[in-house]
């Protein structure tokens, strides 16, 4: 669902209407229960917001959506698929929260690692990166609970041994592979263009979600993300006009003040 609206409502003025983003999901397979579903999901989390215009509904975003939107819009088309300018410079997280806070802990390691932190050990949290902790962890409430540093690895710590600690790195090349085995060779599951389209973009952006950004020096040489990335954009490209030409016959919108 969000990448459905990254691709036809960010940026623009208007709301689309539950009938056809049912459409557009039913092209991939998806059930109109769960369309409504995930659309009340997304209302009730402050993601979206209803316009109703007689008898339709209408979704549009709220700008804590846009935000998050943004947001994966940069992730998926201006990082990259590995950080080849690290330098050396690590952001940590230390915390501590009592046991009943279970929702909190939840929200903030869902935060942490959207932020490309990795646990390397209990309570404490790094990533590869000068990350924008308070930008990151804003709105959660817990910052009395929080420790916060930036700074560089010496001896005898070693960058690569704390990669492989901190983060699931086979886990992160197996996610590749799999898009890989997908995608690659021009293989799709549907023809339909606007499937094809949502399809693809939310197989990346599941990827690139849960992907530190590590550093491209302290990578194996048969990384696969590089090789996903260019499979992906060259999907991207290829259904990019027959989606848009499809989609201004079955997305049926309104324009907002």
């Amino acid at each position: 669902m969000l990448s459905f609206f990254g691709i036809h409502v960010l940026g623009r003025p208007r709301a689309v209407s539950s009938g056809s983003v049912i459409d557009v999901f039913g092209r991939a397979g998806i059930t109109e229960e769960a369309v409504r579903s995930t659309l009340t999901r997304m209302v009730n989390r402050e993601l979206l917001e209803r316009h109703r215009r007689g008898r339709k509904m209408y979704f549009g975003l709220t700008a804590r959506a846009v935000g998050v939107l943004r947001d994966g819009h940069d992730r998926v088309w201006r990082a990259g698929a590995v950080n080849r300018d690290w330098n050396g410079r690590w952001t940590l997280v230390g915390f501590s929260l009592p046991e009943a806070w279970r929702s909190e802990r939840h929200d903030l390691r869902s935060r942490l690692i959207w932020g490309g932190f990795g646990p390397l050990q209990n309570g404490l949290w790094v990533a590869p990166s000068e990350a924008d902790v308070p930008g990151l962890l804003a709105g959660l409430g817990l910052d009395a609970q929080l420790r916060v540093f930036r700074g560089e690895l010496i001896a005898p710590s070693d960058a690569g041994q704390v990669l492989a600690q901190a983060f699931d790195m086979p886990g992160i090349a197996a996610g590749y592979r799999a898009f890989l085995d997908r995608w690659e060779d021009g293989r799709t599951p549907v023809e339909d263009p606007l499937a094809r389209q949502l399809l693809v973009h939310t197989d990346w952006l599941d990827l690139v979600r849960r992907d530190p950004h590590l550093p491209a020096e302290h990578l194996p040489a048969d990384w696969p993300a590089v090789r996903a990335e260019e499979v992906f954009r060259s999907h991207a490209r290829r259904c990019e006009k027959p989606a848009a030409r499809l989609a201004e016959q079955v997305v049926d919108a309104i324009e907002l003040d």
